[in-house]
């Protein structure tokens, strides 16, 4: 059987020594600013130092942060003018409406350029990532401006034309970069009609636009309804014979719209035979091989199972008088002459404000030089 132990009560020594251990194992109470949380502590410390910062400082310190609210608001709203270097910009990130530079109006910028510097920066992007060869940015707008300054390196060597000045705008839609291009060129420098109706196609299977229609409409939405007409006519062109044209940028509207026109009744393959089989020096010897297919055309009659709505019977038309003319659609044409030369007046319905400015294009056509 095991002994019970007998417990004894300790001694006033003893409880001393107790005391006196467990006081040495054990560290002291914390102080109230102890026991105070990290980050309420760092607040504190912080708030009390800028109680004790003048009212100046606390001024500076305000106009600072709304600077750099109003900088990081201008680089969002593409608002910014910054200098990059232009080894860094790609002038073919995007198909550029267009064709063709002309040489004598790019010296003139250069020389523009090397005189007064770069009036007006050109328009950038900042592309998803870099490319292998440090490209960073793709040209929206400035192509001749950007060729001008590089073209000043290549003859100077200077250091100040391997940067330009740039205005970097936010990475938005094809389509918006597409209009912007398009804006400038036509404000600038108008771009020829067969130039208007490529970058619509292109543009359009670049996936900016639905439709070449739809292109149409949104880069030229500042033009009369007229030209977005003309503009469509020569997209056709660009569609169906652009491969094979050798000088279509130099067409004529008048010229344009004919062919436009002998392709929409199906004369494609014939104008392709023509033009495969025959080259061409210059624009009108261009002209001359096609011409033959588009007079057959104009002049054979309507196949009336190409469809369409049927035409009612026309009227009787012939000069009913020596000054004036009706037209089988209803239109009155009346000549005048007075001390300052002739006049013509258009009477009837079917006139309206498109008819009257494809008139006014015909006429200017007539009297321009060939």
């Amino acid at each position: 059987m095991v002994k019970r132990r007998r417990l004894e009560t300790p001694s006033t020594a003893d409880l001393d020594r107790i005391e006196q251990e467990f006081r040495s194992e054990t560290s002291p109470r914390p102080t109230l600013s102890h026991s105070i949380a990290p980050i309420a502590q760092v607040a504190a410390e912080t708030a009390s130092q800028v109680q004790t910062e003048g009212a100046d400082v606390r001024a500076v310190r305000a106009r600072t942060e709304a600077d750099a609210a109003r900088y990081h608001k201008a680089l969002e709203e593409g608002l910014l003018i910054t200098e990059l270097p232009t080894r860094e910009v790609a002038e073919s990130a995007m198909i550029r409406d267009r064709m063709i530079v002309d040489e004598a109006e790019l010296l003139e910028l250069r020389r523009s350029i090397s005189s007064s510097g770069l009036r007006l920066p050109i328009e950038v992007y900042e592309l998803e990532k870099p490319r292998a060869d440090g490209v960073r940015y793709g040209l929206i707008s400035g192509y001749r401006r950007l060729l001008a300054v590089r073209g000043l390196y290549d003859l100077t060597e200077a250091e100040k034309y391997t940067r330009i000045r740039a205005i970097l705008r936010p990475r938005t839609g094809m389509d918006a970069a597409f209009v912007s291009m398009v804006e400038e060129n036509e404000i600038r420098s108008e771009l020829s009609h067969f130039e208007r109706g490529r970058i619509a196609v292109i543009s359009a299977q670049q996936g900016a636009f639905a439709n070449t229609e739809e292109a149409v409409e949104e880069l030229f939405a500042n033009g009369s309804k007229a030209k977005r007409s003309k503009v469509r006519s020569f997209a056709l062109i660009f569609e169906e014979l652009g491969d094979m044209l050798e000088h279509a940028e130099l067409l004529t509207e008048k010229r344009g719209l004919r062919l436009a026109a002998a392709l929409r009744l199906g004369a494609e393959s014939r104008l392709r035979d023509v033009l495969s089989n025959h080259s061409a020096d210059d624009a009108d010897q261009e002209w001359a091989l096609m011409e033959p297919v588009i007079v057959a055309l104009e002049s054979a009659p309507r196949d009336k199972s190409r469809g369409g709505r049927p035409k009612s019977e026309k009227k009787p038309s012939g000069w009913a008088d020596a000054q004036s003319i009706k037209t089988s659609t209803g239109i009155t044409i009346r000549s005048m002459q007075d001390s300052q030369g002739f006049v013509l007046r258009f009477e009837g319905r079917a006139i309206d404000a498109e008819l009257m400015e494809n008139l006014l294009t015909g006429i200017q056509s007539l009297l321009e030089k060939p």
